[in-house]
């Protein structure tokens, strides 16, 4: 695939989970639409969405429940893109449309010119489903989801001397997009692992026709880097708003 190939399957998948065309992402100007259920969204969002931005960078797309529309598009305006995706402006819509910000999140993708399974300094292995039973713990969260154990596909441990010490996971979140998470003992992190595990299930992911992506929280740096490291480049951003009681 080409960045291009991957960059339209996540504009794709984004349209499909806001109620809109994937187009709107790359047009100049601000878009509202409202949210609707529709069929391929990622299969842990709760749909329709009271409000939630995303933005690649150009403008932003808002999906929101008719009620906020006309809010949502007054807090828009003309503003640039990434102020209203930002702090304290998120806020101010929050507290306007009486909701709580709940999800505030960067996303990459490969940048397949610099992804390469990078060296790993300890043994690797592929994992599949039948070998993730045991490993829903806690040191393991980030690269399985307990609450959606049909989703994790496929991964990648690290093992010193057959104990697995470094564990990338991802989840067929959706038909064509499989996200990746990645965990590290708290004794072997700053080793390279996590960039290594998290390079070659990318690679793997890739050879197997899908399209592999990585999230973040905004604040969460050490994250963010390893997606630099391993090949990923900073794609969409998102924020969403839920009612208080949620």
């Amino acid at each position: 695939m080409t960045n291009r190939e991957i960059l339209d399957v996540a504009l794709r998948q984004s349209a499909a989970e806001m109620n809109c065309e994937a187009g709107d992402f790359l047009r100049e100007g601000h878009v509202v639409v409202h949210s609707a259920a529709r069929e391929g969204a990622r299969a842990y969002l709760k749909l329709p969405f009271a409000c939630n931005l995303v933005s690649y960078g150009g403008n932003a797309v808002a999906s929101a429940l008719p009620e906020y529309e006309e809010a949502v598009r007054a807090y828009l305006g003309d503003n640039e893109a990434y102020r209203c995706l930002d702090m304290p402006g998120i806020q101010r819509l929050a507290e306007t449309l009486g909701l709580r910000v709940s999800i505030m999140a960067r996303y990459f993708l490969p940048d397949v010119e610099a992804l390469r399974p990078l060296p790993c300094p300890f043994e690797e292995r592929m994992l599949f489903p039948a070998d993730f039973v045991e490993l829903y713990k806690p040191e393991w969260h980030n690269a399985l989801c307990e609450d959606r154990p049909h989703l994790d596909v496929l991964g990648v441990g690290a093992y010193d001397g057959g104990a697995l010490v470094g564990f990338a996971g991802c989840s067929a979140d959706c038909e064509d997009m499989w996200q990746i998470g990645v965990d590290v003992l708290p004794a072997y992190r700053r080793r390279g692992i996590a960039s290594a595990l998290t390079s070659r299930l990318a690679v793997e992911i890739l050879a197997r026709g899908k399209t592999p992506f990585y999230c973040a929280a905004w604040s969460n740096i050490r994250s963010a880097r390893n997606a630099i490291r391993s090949g990923f480049r900073p794609a969409w951003v998102e924020v969403n708003f839920r009612p208080a009681a949620e």
